[in-house]
């Protein structure tokens, strides 16, 4: 990916994150796993975002999702 910006949002009481990659932009979202989300962009399919629902139960999926789809963060994160 082309952009080196991230910004993760996490809310605790929710258990939800969100990782969004770049900035901005009008995308849309496909379940790939139940709770797992997706963004992509409209006019370039890139991923534009990852959400996941009940986040500490699944935390290891953010690592093999990021994989998969070839992005890389410059950190872990991990919840105690």
């Amino acid at each position: 990916m082309e952009s080196k910006t991230y910004n993760i949002y996490y809310d605790e009481e929710s258990d939800f994150l969100e990782v969004f990659f770049g900035e901005p932009s009008e995308s849309y979202a496909e379940e790939v796993e139940p709770g797992i989300f997706v963004r992509r962009d409209d006019q370039t399919d890139k991923v534009t975002s990852i959400n996941i629902l009940s986040y500490k139960k699944r935390a290891d999926v953010l690592r093999s999702l990021l994989k998969k789809i070839n992005l890389r963060l410059p950190i872990n994160i991990e919840l105690e």
